[in-house]
């Protein structure tokens, strides 16, 4: 097959996979809509006595908002990717700044920073629709113009200063590490990921929120109290002011190793009473002692190896750039950064038919995570606190189940109560 043909036949290849995946896309998304909104009047029978209808119509509300909005994402997001491909948006960014630049790592690193800007800026209309639209008519949102301005400039700043190095140190080996530079390369991302996870906690969240010690006496006793019964060491216990710029709640553990941490949010703290905080934090808890994070880390790292490796060979195959609408430099010149672009635009289209598999393992995580808090506190107690997190939050009681198995990464709560209900132990604590 000569080298034109196989350029053809992977853009067929990619239109077919996009068709497929915004198609795809559309019926689940249609699915969801409809079944949401044929279930809005009544609150199902399990819930009937816990949750008021209307709360029930507002999470359906809510739902069915995001969901049409997500509509309009995706048709927006298909045009921009095949603007940047198959309509030579890429190539044409590509020649200008050579053309200005020179080749040279200078050029490379301007091509990937102008993308990733140029990006943003098209994303960045959705992005202030949901938050000052969307999130403001559901009484979510609690950011302003100003700290929405505040947090875009310091994300901006932190991005640039640590993707830069990071991008000119990949490309870098990719022109002087040889044909196993993808190895290198794989090895560089894997170390930084983990710096991330010790200094994220401790560097980066403080940047864009408040972390103050947990100050309750008796619910940070009855804390340590349950991380002691289920051997697990943390380097503090700290509370977000999450409420400043959401009213949603939530609790995490973040950092890695003598850094891991507990994070409550404000607005979890205040609404969960403190055996419902327990049981929540118990959740948490069971990840650990499932080594969920672990094999989900190493889950990962063995998925980069493989995608390094396919990026690897795929960045010396001609076809790879001309049949997405880019013309290589073929007299020497260097393709890295578009090479990585191509692999970044084109990859999520086919693993997206992958990723039911994906949250199927995260639900049985979750489920996992369940019983071990249900052990450790109480089957009432973590219903309790799940039913108001996801009144809190606007979840959907009654989403659609193909819709469930393809995206969620949690079980929905009609599956995840009668769970709880079925494993609960007569003798358990709380």
């Amino acid at each position: 097959m000569t080298a034109l043909n196989t350029s053809s036949v992977w853009t067929l290849l990619f239109a077919a996979v996009l068709l497929a995946g915004v198609m795809t896309r559309l019926y689940l998304t249609s699915r969801q809509i409809r079944h949401v909104a044929r279930h809005r009047a009544v609150v199902p029978a399990a819930f009937a006595h816990t949750i008021s209808l209307s709360a029930h119509q507002k999470a359906a509300d809510y739902t069915l908002t995001k969901s049409r909005l997500g509509v309009l994402e995706l048709a927006f997001g298909t045009v921009v990717l095949l603007g940047w491909t198959l309509l030579g948006g890429l190539d044409a960014l590509n020649q200008s700044l050579l053309a200005w630049l020179g080749a040279g790592m200078g050029q490379q690193l301007a091509l990937l920073a102008a993308f990733v800007v140029i990006s943003s800026l098209l994303d960045l209309p959705f992005s202030l629709y949901q938050t000052f639209v969307v999130e403001q008519r559901f009484g979510f949102n609690k950011t302003t113009p100003s700290l929405w301005l505040q947090d875009l400039a310091k994300s901006t700043l932190v991005g640039s200063l640590l993707g830069l190095p990071v991008a000119a140190l990949v490309l870098w080996l990719m022109g002087a590490a040889g044909n196993a530079w993808w190895l290198w390369a794989w090895g560089a991302w894997t170390g930084f990921s983990l710096l991330m996870l010790v200094l994220y906690p401790t560097v980066i969240a403080p940047l864009f929120n408040q972390f103050k010690p947990l100050e309750d006496e008796t619910l940070k006793a009855r804390v340590t109290a349950l991380m002691q019964r289920c051997g697990f060491a943390a380097k503090g216990l700290f509370v977000m002011d999450g409420s400043k710029r959401s009213a949603h709640a939530n609790a995490y553990f973040t950092g890695f190793g003598a850094a891991k941490r507990v994070v409550f949010f404000d607005t979890l703290l205040a609404r969960l009473s403190p055996l419902e905080v327990d049981a929540v934090l118990a959740h948490e808890l069971g990840h650990f002692k499932h080594k969920h994070i672990i094999k989900r880390m190493l889950g990962l790292f063995g998925l980069s190896l493989l995608g390094f490796a396919l990026l690897g060979w795929l960045s010396g195959q001609v076809w790879f750039y001309t049949g997405l609408g880019v013309q290589p430099q073929l007299a020497g010149g260097a393709n890295d950064a578009l090479a990585l672009l191509l692999f970044m635009l084109a990859l999520p289209l086919f693993t997206f038919f992958v990723s039911p598999l994906m949250a199927l393992s995260s639900r049985r995580d979750e489920f996992q995570a369940d019983a071990f808090a249900v052990a450790q506190t109480s089957a009432q107690h973590l219903s309790a606190a799940l039913l108001k997190l996801y009144e809190d939050n606007a979840s959907t009681l009654t989403p659609d189940p193909l819709f469930v198995k393809f995206y969620y990464s949690h079980p929905s709560a009609a599956e995840r109560l009668a769970r709880m209900q079925a494993i609960a132990l007569p003798g358990s604590v709380g």
